[in-house]
């Protein structure tokens, strides 16, 4: 079993980055972390490696559980498309409706590898895939969530285009 110490040191910041991308919410990444962690002090299991993949197979669990949790128990989303956001907030709301689109598998490992930079060895760890499987889901993701936004980046570079040339004007 690995040091709880120095898995924390070596990973609370990566499990907190993926947990804030898929359950967006950032006070409920923060519970989850802290319940990853605990679990894992308790946990008698032995792990390979540096105990990633171990870890972030609790961590993908406990964030698929909070989806369930969530979709029997749905909330106000934080974003709402009101009109009144910074561009920013535009690009993290279709960020987030682009994620919630795909599967659960597809998201999980594209945020293990993309947010957590999680190798493909790992990853195919905590989701049971071969690394193969890995690949070919990351890549696929990678091309859908570029179609999905396209459109969104787009009118945001115009939108900041647009705003810069009418300070200059002033």
């Amino acid at each position: 079993m690995a040091d709880s110490e120095a898995l924390f040191a070596a990973h609370n910041q990566k499990v907190f980055k993926y947990l804030c991308r898929a359950v967006g919410h950032v006070e409920n990444a923060r519970d989850l972390t802290q319940e990853v962690f605990l679990r894992a002090s308790r946990s008698q299991a032995t792990t390979n490696g540096d105990g990633s993949a171990w870890l972030f197979r609790i961590a993908r669990n406990m964030a698929l559980d909070h989806y369930r949790s969530r979709a029997r128990h749905p909330e106000a989303s934080a974003l709402t498309d009101d009109g009144t956001r910074p561009a920013s907030q535009d690009i993290d709301l279709a960020v987030n409706r682009a994620l919630d689109a795909l599967s659960p598998v597809d998201r999980d490992v594209f945020l293990l590898r993309e947010v957590a930079g999680l190798g493909y060895e790992d990853i195919s760890r905590a989701c049971d895939l071969t690394v193969d499987a890995v690949r070919s889901r990351i890549h696929r993701t990678r091309l859908h969530l570029r179609d999905q936004l396209a459109a969104p980046i787009a009118t945001c570079r115009t939108m900041a285009v647009t705003r810069s040339v009418r300070q200059h004007e002033d």
